[in-house]
């Protein structure tokens, strides 16, 4: 069998597309492999969203090229965000490529690979339009026990700073009965921990004139037996209900955890941005959260240096965070992209201050994160084991439920209770021994429930070590 090698840059909801892209190849008799030098097909999935993003993207094409005029690889495909964008450059200015396939064209990829796509035209006019389902195939890559799960597809939102309705396309759901059999599938091959992910989730079920869309989806993947927890990734602030709240507050599966990308504080700056609200808005929304839901865990993301932005409008921001005490923040710096509305806006913020502010606010956060995990040691909590750590060689490591994969913190785990053997997927109660600014450490205490048994994976189910 041929092998085909891919490379997944950029968010969850790309690493979707790979899997789905995996999943045709797949089945289209094309063995996986985690090794590059292995490969006679390779597959490069890019991000576009920011300037480093699209650089990281660049640079790992051109390390395939190379890689294809050394070894093995008689094939090099381009997929993803940076196509939708630089369709026709890619092609001309790297000549290893051998082909190129958006983000509406993932069903396009065996045809791709086998040399038999050639897209309708070199335009980038026609907005993507593609949306998988419950009986596309999937190769995760992810371990077996946890999996993300795309909703919704696109955005409608007129954020100035974003490109993604460009990249996406519309917004658009999947059917509610489409995504509730995936995860029934999911958990019936093992997987335990279900991440719903989309760009705007909490807007789920919209287009299809579906009321309370998100809510009630939650409702009826917590009645899966087989799943331990379910969260959701990047709420709209604006469409954070109170019905969504009481729903994660009534169903233990669903993890206490909300990530509310809200992008700054200052009025000023969010109406720059066409968002909207302000500091004292997201302070009562955070405070209604907190009430409705006891030790819920809150994320959120903020961009600094946009056009515009004042040092009165930064302190506006660090005053905020102070205040708002997130559990976990993640801080980019404005990337000026040219086809984004806010490339047009004047009162350009240099790079040496976005660089400081950016630190200051991290620096900022750092503190308060230390001093809330702090808090938990001496205490006991519930842990998701998700296996050996990758840190620390003879640890293994898990999370708790305000832990999401990969993009928060860890619980590192320093012993097992005697005749336990460790294994990933399973709940353990933990005693917190240790902190440090974003992890905590701790001994297993008992593990609570054995997983249930695991079938033989259903098509598309299976691990992949990504490239790179």
């Amino acid at each position: 069998m041929p092998k085909v090698g891919l490379i997944s840059l950029g968010c969850p909801k790309n690493l979707v597309d790979s899997e789905v892209m995996l999943g045709f190849l797949r089945e289209g008799g094309y063995e996986i492999t985690s090794h590059a030098e292995e490969a006679d097909v390779l597959v490069v999935n890019t991000c576009s969203f920011i300037a480093p993003a699209q650089e990281e993207s660049v640079a790992t094409i051109l390390e395939m090229a190379e890689l294809k005029k050394s070894g093995r690889a008689r094939r090099l495909i381009v997929a993803g965000c940076l196509v939708e964008r630089y369709r026709k450059e890619i092609r001309e200015q790297i000549p290893e490529v051998d082909a190129v396939v958006g983000t509406g064209e993932l069903e396009s990829i065996l045809r791709a690979v086998r040399g038999e796509f050639e897209p309708p035209g070199e335009s980038t006019a026609l907005l993507p339009e593609y949306l998988y389902h419950d009986r596309t195939p999937r190769f995760l890559a992810t371990p077996r026990h946890t999996a993300y799960v795309k909703i919704n597809e696109g955005c409608d939102h007129p954020c100035s700073f974003c490109i993604i309705p460009q990249l996406r396309g519309r917004f658009r759901s999947r059917r509610p009965e489409s995504v509730a059999r995936e995860a029934a599938s999911l958990a019936r091959a093992g997987v335990r921990e279900l991440t719903l992910v989309g760009q705007d989730t909490t807007a789920y079920g919209v287009d299809l004139g579906v009321g309370d869309g998100l809510p009630a989806l939650l409702e009826r993947l917590a009645e899966i037996d087989e799943l331990a927890w379910v969260r959701f990734l990047y709420c709209y602030p604006n469409r954070v209900t109170s019905r969504l709240l009481e729903t994660i507050a009534a169903h233990p599966k669903l993890v206490p955890y909300l990530d509310i990308p809200l992008q700054h504080a200052s009025r000023n700056v969010l109406r720059l941005m066409k968002r909207g609200s302000n500091a004292d808005a997201f302070l009562k929304l955070i405070e209604r959260i907190r009430q409705t839901i006891p030790g819920v865990s809150l994320r959120t993301t903020f961009i600094v240096g946009f056009p515009g932005e004042t040092e009165a409008d930064f302190r506006e921001l660090r005053d905020f965070v102070r205040a708002a005490e997130f559990d976990w923040l993640g801080v980019f710096g404005y990337s000026d992209v040219d086809t984004a509305a806010s490339h047009a806006l004047e009162a350009k913020v240099d790079e040496e201050t976005i660089a400081r502010r950016r630190d200051s606010l991290m620096s900022l956060q750092r503190g308060i994160s230390a001093r809330k995990l702090r808090a938990r040691v001496g205490g006991e909590a519930v842990v998701l084991v998700d296996g050996p750590s990758r840190d620390t060689e003879g640890l293994w490591e898990g999370r708790l439920g305000g832990m999401a994969p990969d993009i928060d913190g860890k619980v590192y785990l320093t012993e097992f209770p005697e005749g336990s053997e460790p294994q990933p997927g399973r709940l353990a109660r933990v005693s917190v021994t240790h902190s440090t600014d974003y992890d905590l450490v701790a001994r297993v205490l008992e593990v609570l429930e054995a997983p249930p048994p695991i079938p033989e994976p259903a098509v598309g189910a299976g691990l992949l070590h990504v490239l790179g």
